[in-house]
């Protein structure tokens, strides 16, 4: 197996942190490799890949998955478990540097977790394991681990092996936070009050990547949006 460094632990750490279980969990590192406790939960977890100037491979894998599944609401359709969990893989990937995570998905996640290059954290609250996370990081699109922290900028090598990828752009007037019950309270005629004024800069987005600011315009009859500023990447990270 591969050497764990501060990029696979940094990103165990940050991914705990962000994750939405009952009981804080902590990310132990398994020297051996995943357990065949993990190796059995991991036929259900969600994975996601993670592309820039370091690639990597992210599964996450919890015990009590179905549990969150219902919180997120799929009586209403609502949410998937992947949005539920989706913030904590992308805390998980934003200390591998500047990139773009891909989508999450649903899936057995057992070969990333029985491949020799794959770091598995045991994730635990009292000694009791709650999960399993796993991290596969490629250097240049090659697997193998890396000591050193990811530089802030993405070489042209690869911008150049992405060019064809498609990605979302988003353009953001405000949000807010909002329990699931005044969600489902809302109603025609409802007023969701955001958090900055009227008349403030929009926020685009790529992939959920703050990498811009402008106004919204319309232009024939359809709503656009003129780039005001675009942002430097030690902004953006």
């Amino acid at each position: 197996m591969s050497a764990t460094t501060t990029l696979h632990t940094g990103a165990a750490e940050a991914l705990v942190g962000q994750l939405p279980t009952t009981v804080p969990l902590h990310a132990a590192v398994l020297p051996g490799g995943s357990t065949p406790a993990g190796m059995q939960a991991a036929v259900d977890g969600v994975v996601a890949s993670f592309v820039g100037g370091l690639s990597a491979d992210l599964a996450l894998v919890l015990t009590d998955l179905d549990g969150i599944t219902a919180a997120g609401g799929t009586d209403h359709g609502l949410v998937d478990v992947t949005d539920v969990l989706r913030p904590s893989l992308e805390a998980a990937a934003s200390v591998l540097g500047v990139g773009v995570l891909g989508e999450a998905r649903r899936e057995s996640a057992a070969s990333l977790f029985a491949d020799a290059d794959t770091v598995v954290f045991e994730l635990t609250a009292g000694g009791v394991p709650g999960g399993w996370f796993a991290v596969r990081i490629r250097e240049n699109g090659v697997l193998g681990a890396t000591t050193q922290a990811p530089a802030l900028g993405i070489p042209a090598g690869n911008l150049g092996r992405i060019n064809n990828v498609e990605m979302t752009l988003t353009v953001e007037i405000g949000r807010t936070r909002m329990s699931v019950r005044d969600v489902l309270g809302m109603e025609p005629g409802a007023v969701v009050e955001l958090d900055r004024s009227a008349g403030a800069p929009a926020d685009v987005l790529l992939n959920g990547r703050l990498i811009a600011h402008g106004e919204v315009v319309v232009v024939d009859q359809d709503y656009a949006v003129r780039i005001t500023k675009i942002l430097d990447v030690a902004e953006t990270v």
